[in-house]
C-alpha cells in the first residue's frame, strides 16, 4: 500500500458490503453526443431541454436515519456539520425527480445560502431560530415540516422521529403548486468535460479517499474508486451508503472536499461556516487528486484551478466541507 496522504492515519481495512444493485429508474439523460440539451448540474446528455426547476432538501444523516432515500438521484450533495459532530446532506434534484426522499431534517442558515446559489425550492422540517427568521423573510421559497407535517411530509412508520420524516416529488409540486411556487427555471450551468478530454485529467493517484468528521467513526465519509464504471462509491462509517428500499448504491463521479472557517456561536453548538470566502480545497475525479482552490461564484460552490473554473466530470458530484484539509488522507490502494 502506498499512502499518499501527509496524515499517518490509515483508512481502516474492512471487507465493504456489495448490496444487490436494482434496475435504475428510466430518466430522460442519454450518453449521446449528439444531444442538444445538456442538464446544468451534471452535464449528462438530453434531447429535452431541462427546464425543470432545482430543488434542495435537508436530509437527515444520523445513523438511525440511514440508509437514506432520494440520495442516488441527487446531482449534487452537500455534506457539512450541524450541532456537535453530527452532519447533514444538502441534496439538489434538477436532473431527477425520485418518488421519495427522506428522512428529511431540519434547517441551518449555510444550508439554505447553498441552496439559494442554485434558485432553488428549499425542503427542510424543522430550523434553527436564525433560520426560521430567513425562511419567514421570503428570501427563499420554501416548503416546511413544520407547517406541513402529517399533509405534504409523511412520517414513516418504521423509524422513530426525528429521523421519519419524508416527502414525495409529487407533494414537492403540490406544495409548490399550492404556494404559487414557480417549478421552472434551471439553475446556471457548471462547466464540464467533454467526453475526448476525460484521458486528459491527471493528478496524484488516489482511489480510496477519507474525510474525517470530529473524534468519532460514525459521521466518518469514505469514498472507494472503481476504475471500471469510473464512479466513487459512499460510505459512511464503514457501511456503503445506499438507498433504503433498493439498496442501489450512491455512485458520484466528482468529490470535491473544500476547507472554510467554521464557529462555534452558542451553547447549543450551532455553527458558522464560511461559505463566501473561498480557499484551499481537494478534487477528486477519475481516480486522481488534484489540489485546487474553491470560490463561491454566484452562490454555487465551485473548484477552480490556475484562475480558471475546473472542470467536472460529467455524472454526480458530491461535495463535503470541512474546517481543515487535515482531516482528509486518500491512497492508492
Amino acid at each position: 500500500m502506498l499512502l499518499l496522504s501527509a496524515c499517518s492515519k490509515k483508512a481502516p481495512d474492512k471487507e465493504t458490503p456489495k448490496p444487490e444493485v436494482n434496475e435504475p429508474e428510466t430518466t430522460e439523460q442519454t450518453s449521446d453526443k449528439t444531444d442538444e440539451y445538456h442538464f446544468p448540474l451534471t452535464g449528462i446528455g438530453t434531447d429535452v431541454e431541462p427546464n425543470r426547476r432545482a430543488v434542495a432538501v435537508m436530509i437527515n444523516n444520523h445513523p438511525e436515519a440511514r440508509p437514506q432515500t432520494g440520495l442516488s438521484q441527487a446531482d449534487i450533495v452537500y455534506e457539512l456539520l450541524a450541532e456537535g459532530n453530527v452532519t447533514r446532506f444538502l441534496a439538489i434534484f434538477q436532473s431527477e425527480a425520485p418518488e421519495n426522499i427522506g428522512p428529511v431534517r431540519s434547517a441551518r442558515e449555510y444550508y439554505i445560502e447553498l441552496a439559494q446559489g442554485y434558485n432553488a425550492l428549499f425542503i427542510a422540517h424543522g430550523y434553527s431560530p436564525e433560520a426560521e427568521k430567513i425562511l419567514s423573510s421570503g428570501v427563499i421559497d420554501n416548503l416546511n415540516g413544520m407547517r406541513y407535517d402529517g399533509t405534504l411530509f409523511k412520517r414513516s412508520s418504521d423509524r422513530k422521529a426525528p429521523h421519519n420524516s419524508y416527502i414525495t416529488y409529487k407533494n414537492i409540486e403540490k406544495g409548490a403548486e399550492d404556494n404559487g411556487f414557480s417549478m421552472t427555471g434551471p439553475p446556471a450551468s457548471m462547466d464540464f468535460y467533454k467526453e475526448e478530454e476525460l484521458e486528459s485529467i491527471s493528478g496524484t493517484g488516489a482511489n480510496h479517499i477519507k474525510v474525517v468528521y470530529g473524534n468519532s467513526s460514525q459521521f466518518t465519509a469514505e469514498y472507494q474508486y472503481d476504475s471500471q464504471s469510473g464512479e466513487y462509491s459512499r460510505f459512511s462509517d464503514g457501511e456503503q451508503t445506499v438507498e433504503y428500499k433498493t439498496r442501489e448504491p450512491v455512485l458520484v463521479k466528482n468529490l470535491l472536499v473544500i476547507e472554510t472557517e467554521h464557529k462555534v456561536l452558542d451553547s447549543a453548538g450551532r455553527r458558522f461556516i464560511d461559505l463566501k470566502s473561498g480557499g484551499k480545497a481537494y478534487l477528486f475525479q477519475e481516480g486522481n487528486m488534484k489540489e485546487i482552490e474553491w470560490r463561491n461564484t454566484d452562490g454555487q460552490i465551485l473548484p477552480y484551478e490556475n484562475g480558471q473554473p475546473a472542470k467536472l466530470v460529467p455524472g454526480k458530484t458530491w461535495v463535503n466541507v470541512i474546517p481543515s484539509l487535515n482531516d482528509v488522507s486518500y491512497e492508492l490502494k
